[in-house]
Order: structure tokens, then sequence, then C-alpha cells
């Protein structure tokens, strides 16, 4: 697991430093655990709030079976945790022989557009790669 701290921007209210959290792990289901387990603690750090974390939670699991359906075996599941000011996107990402990303009418799209706020998904053809990218604000702590 890596850390970059040094990113900072500045805004109309004042610098915003990000914080980059990056993670790889056998692309098995029983390491989703650890990026859930991950999720709510750097989601906890933000002062998300208890709903918030569990609803994170539970969308990091359920991108991480979206991808580790395709997953090419062997490989990797990608993971990265950026935190911005109350803002943390989590990117899962796999390696795949026919990478795609779930449908943007599909039930699982709505679910996780449910938990997470904001998600996004992208294909990688050329690498391979299929992305589901989630961002979740923490309502309580935007308003101090």
């Amino acid at each position: 697991m890596t850390e970059t701290s040094d990113v900072s921007e500045t805004t109309a209210h004042g610098s915003v430093e990000t914080h980059v959290v990056d993670l790889g792990l056998p692309a098995l289901t029983p390491y989703v655990s650890v990026l859930r387990s991950t999720a709510a603690s750097l989601a906890a750090r933000l002062d998300f709030t208890i709903d918030e974390i569990e609803d994170l939670r539970i969308a990091v699991d359920e991108a991480s079976s979206l991808l580790l359906a395709q997953a090419v075996s062997g490989t990797q599941l990608q993971c990265q945790f950026r935190l911005r000011g109350p803002v943390l996107t989590v990117s899962v990402s796999v390696q795949s022989e026919s990478p795609k990303v779930p449908a943007r009418t599909s039930f699982a799209w709505t679910v996780l557009s449910a938990l997470a706020g904001e998600v996004d998904a992208s294909v990688d053809l050329a690498g391979g790669r299929a992305t589901i990218s989630l961002t979740k604000r923490g309502e309580a702590a935007a308003e101090r």
C-alpha cells in the first residue's frame, strides 16, 4: 500500500490537501474485505457518519464483485482511494480479457449510485482494464 499526500490545491475557501492511497490485492473474493475495511477507515478519517461509512462499504463491495467476475486469474485488484476535503473517491480496477462495465440502466448501477452518490465506469480496451469509480461526499463533514 502506498500513500502520497503532497498534493494541495488552493480554493476560494483556502487550501485543500489531497491524499492518495493505492492498494493492490489478489483479484479474489476473500480480499475484498480488505478494501471494505480500508474504505471504512478512510471515510471515518473524513468524519463520515456511520450510515455514510456503511453505504460506502457496501458500494465498494458491489463494485469489486462486478469487476472480479471478469478478472484474469492470477492478477491484481487495484484500488485507489483519493481523499480531498470531505470527499472520498474510490477507483477499483481489474485486468480483463474482455473488459466491460455495468450498463448505466442496470440494477447494479442504480444500487451503486444510491450508495456512493457519484459513479463512473470506464474500459481501457488497449490495456485490458475495467474500472469503476465511486465518489462519496461526507455530508456532516462538509457542513462544518
